[in-house]
């Protein structure tokens, strides 16, 4: 039996449109944010391991960026009117925890991708096999997103200072980015 995409949703629930469009979305604008934040990590990572660090890890976002691009394109789908503030906001977060130092720049990433990594799952497990495509997509970019979180901690992100406080804030500002950018 083939199982679709929001064929369980309850009524007031998005529809399969709808669910694909808003997974796209936030998606897009979720890579977009990485991007930005690796920016301004490597605004202030000048060289040496982290920052090579940064440099492939920020090569992959470009990817994973440029194929929900492509989707948004191909689909229709209306981006994220915060756009603006993800640029914005993205960039500061890494300036600001590579400012902090190497392993704070690395345990931004470490809970960003950490965040990441369930809301891919969790996109996965809710497309049907009429979207095996994307869900092939999504689960190649959540590999991707897994070896970052183990890439930042193997740069001893967590041995930077405050670690649990700035972890902690960085997966909560992880989770409202998610949730405003689905529907906004």
């Amino acid at each position: 039996m083939t199982r679709l995409t929001a064929e369980d949703r309850l009524p007031g629930d998005p529809d399969r449109e709808e669910t694909v469009a808003r997974m796209i979305r936030v998606d897009q604008a979720g890579e977009y944010g990485a991007v930005r934040i690796y920016a301004g990590q490597r605004a202030f990572l000048r060289r040496g391991a982290a920052a090579d660090a940064v440099d492939e890890m920020a090569a992959k976002e470009a990817e994973h960026l440029e194929t929900f691009d492509r989707l948004v394109a191909e689909r229709g789908v209306r981006p994220t009117a915060l756009m603006p503030l993800w640029h914005v906001a993205g960039f500061a977060l890494g300036a600001a925890t590579a400012l902090m130092g190497e392993r704070a720049a690395m345990a931004c990433t470490e809970a960003v991708e950490d965040v990441i990594d369930r809301h891919y799952a969790e996109q996965s497990a809710a497309l049907g096999d009429d979207e095996a495509e994307l869900r092939a997509t999504i689960d190649r970019f959540r590999a991707d997103e897994i070896e970052h979180r183990d890439l930042a901690v193997e740069h001893e992100a967590r041995d930077a200072p405050g670690y649990e406080l700035l972890t902690r804030a960085v997966k909560a500002g992880s989770r409202v980015a998610i949730w405003l950018s689905t529907r906004v």
